[in-house]
């Protein structure tokens, strides 16, 4: 094998073990670049990817790397010391911040929605699904697309009697732990007697398994009348029908930055004072159903007093400059009142 044979399995090898956003140069030590190690969540991980980028042009004294190895992951990281930063949609428990000698702080930076995405040909209209009608699908109590209680909230649309495919996250996810939190605020029964809300659900046969929110959009973009919950920028970009949700207020809303912002502004009130604040069910007639923070996980106190001083730095940069990436990108930028409780929070960290 010829070197640059080699060195092309080389990289092959390393992008299929699932590279970080961002890669330091070997020389960088040498030249006294700082760098700082994030992982976590796949939910905002274009965003971060972006922020990164930008960032890194404006400040060559730091490189940061981040790997979307999903919130689960990235909590474990972060509570083994492994990063700089972690990252979640699930934010932390209690227990778990109690667990960080060095302090935790939860710091949201950025927002977005979870959609139902589907692949079913030849619909011809968009998808309303109410709130029953969630529930029981991802229950396993509706398996066909003609269900009276879907065809109830589709009059016009032609629904064969074919299986529901649901597709699902394999790994632990914020999104799962968004969509189950909401499935619990609005399904007694998914709540008191199914699996509740939690970052990993056993599925039990019941939908196809993906790693990522990358991997949930392509398997629903290749799995006709299949139907899954993603992040909205990924079910975006591949071009996926998402489908419109019946809210708290039994509207019919479709996913977009301003359904979101509206469930944002009904809830930014409730905001407790460690910024750990889940809408599972927000108020409010123009509200998206499911909208979520995302979170990176700070330590209160860093034993690198130029690690500290970089990260405040970045993660500053990424609540005030980074927020106009969101629209973009498909995310929703944090309400003022939130980005000042972030700064505030941050400037905590010594």
């Amino acid at each position: 094998m010829d070197a640059r044979r080699f060195l092309a399995v080389l990289l092959v090898a390393g992008c299929l073990a699932g590279a970080p956003l961002a890669r330091a140069g070997a020389g960088d030590a040498a030249k006294g670049v700082l760098s700082l190690r994030g992982a976590g969540a796949t939910f905002p991980a274009p965003l971060y990817d972006a922020w990164i980028q930008a960032y890194r042009r404006a400040n060559p004294d730091v490189f940061i790397t981040y790997e979307a190895v999903g919130s689960s992951e990235g909590q474990r990281r972060y509570l083994a010391d492994a990063v700089d930063f972690g990252a979640s949609d699930a934010a932390l428990s209690d227990e778990q911040m109690a667990r960080v000698k060095a302090g935790a702080r939860l710091i949201p930076v950025t927002a977005g929605l979870v959609v139902l995405a589907y692949n079913f040909p030849g619909l011809g209209a968009p998808l309303r699904l109410s709130r029953e009608a969630c529930a029981e699908i991802f229950a396993g109590r509706i398996q066909t697309w003609n269900d009276p209680r879907i065809r109830a909230a589709n009059p016009g649309l032609d629904l064969p009697n074919r299986t529901i495919a649901l597709v699902a996250r394999q790994d632990g996810s914020g999104t799962t732990f968004a969509f189950t939190n909401h499935l619990s605020a609005v399904s007694p029964a998914w709540r008191d007697r199914g699996p509740g809300a939690g970052n990993l659900v056993d599925w039990r046969g019941a939908a196809m398994l993906a790693r990522g929110n990358e991997g949930v959009a392509a398997r629903i973009k290749v799995s006709e009348y299949s139907l899954g919950y993603v992040e909205y920028h990924f079910a975006k970009r591949l071009g996926l029908p998402m489908a419109t949700l019946q809210n708290r207020a039994g509207r019919y809303v479709a996913p977009d930055e301003r359904a979101g912002q509206a469930a944002m502004a009904a809830s930014v009130d409730q905001m407790p004072a460690n910024l750990r604040l889940f809408m599972p069910d927000p108020a409010g007639e123009a509200s998206y159903p499911i909208v979520t923070f995302s979170w990176l996980l700070l330590y209160e106190r860093y034993p690198d007093p130029d690690k500290a001083a970089a990260v405040k730095k970045f993660v500053a940069w990424s609540l005030t400059s980074g927020q106009t990436f969101s629209r973009d990108l498909g995310y929703i930028a944090l309400p003022p009142p939130v980005a000042s409780l972030s700064l505030a929070a941050l400037d905590r960290i010594n």
